[in-house]
Formats: C-alpha cells, sequence, structure tokens
C-alpha cells in the first residue's frame, strides 16, 4: 500500500495566510515526486448571504467578486509556479465545494488553514471542521492566524 500524495488541494481564504497555507503544502508536493498542487478558493453566493430577497440582479457584483478572487489567488500562487489551470475560483458553501472537487478531481490530500478556534466559535463551526468532517482523504490543517505566526 502506497502512501504517497499525487494530487494535493489547498483551499485558501484569501487572507495573508493564504502563502502560509500553500507553503505547507509545498514540500510535501515535492517529497512525493512532484504532486500535482491545485489551489481553491470559495466564494459565497451573494443570494446567501442576503436571504435571496434582494430585488436586484446580483450577476454583475458577483462577476466583479469572481474577478478580484481569480486575481488574489494569482497573487498567491503564480509566485510558486502553480499553473493558472491549477487555480480554481468557485462559487458555493467553501466545506461542501471542497469536497466535491477532491472527489471529482481525485485529490488525496487537502490543505486548510485553521484558526484554531475552541469554545463558542468552534460550536458555530468553521470550514476547516466542516472539510475535515466530510473529507474522504486525509486533511492537513494549518494553524494560521496566531500571533506567532504571523510575525514570520
Amino acid at each position: 500500500m502506497s502512501y504517497e500524495y499525487r494530487h494535493i488541494l489547498v483551499a485558501v481564504d484569501l487572507t495573508k495566510d493564504s502563502s502560509r497555507v500553500l507553503e505547507r503544502a509545498l514540500p510535501i508536493a515535492r517529497r512525493n515526486d512532484n504532486a500535482k498542487i491545485s489551489i481553491m478558493h470559495t466564494l459565497e453566493p451573494l443570494g446567501f448571504a442576503y436571504g435571496g430577497d434582494i430585488p436586484m440582479d446580483l450577476t454583475s457584483i458577483q462577476d466583479q467578486l469572481d474577478e478580484h478572487a481569480r486575481e488574489r489567488l494569482a497573487e498567491v500562487a503564480d509566485p510558486h509556479g502553480i499553473p493558472r489551470e491549477n487555480q480554481h475560483v468557485v462559487i458555493g458553501m467553501p466545506d461542501s465545494e471542497i469536497h466535491r472537487f477532491s472527489a471529482e478531481h481525485g485529490v488525496d490530500l487537502i490543505v486548510v488553514g485553521s484558526h484554531g478556534r475552541h469554545g463558542f466559535a468552534l460550536l458555530l463551526g468553521s470550514t476547516s471542521t466542516g472539510v475535515l468532517h466530510g473529507a474522504q482523504c486525509d486533511v492537513l490543517a494549518v494553524r494560521v492566524g496566531t500571533e506567532e505566526n504571523s510575525e514570520e
């Protein structure tokens, strides 16, 4: 039985910690015969944020958000040589879209940032928790957002 990873999905939120999450995946890919890396950001549909009760067409705003997310994702991925065809911006709920992408593209490792929430914040859930609980492959949660991490 082989434990080599062939396709790694890095899920990012496009904050300043996104590079840290990607940088944790890169050496894993190198150690696994240069495994393919895909990087993904998920935009929640504007209709979800406003309950779908807005009497206007949000398509152009959603398109602008999509374009901005693609530009930001490229800023994170391009310096590390991640080809544009492996950079994905999708619309939907983050944990569901990460699971869908992983299943459709044969991902065997998901790398996601985690803020290490506890107590009440943990009860409310997080993307990393949702990814972990529904994943059909290994998940690496990279601790982000702490003072000691942000000083590096």
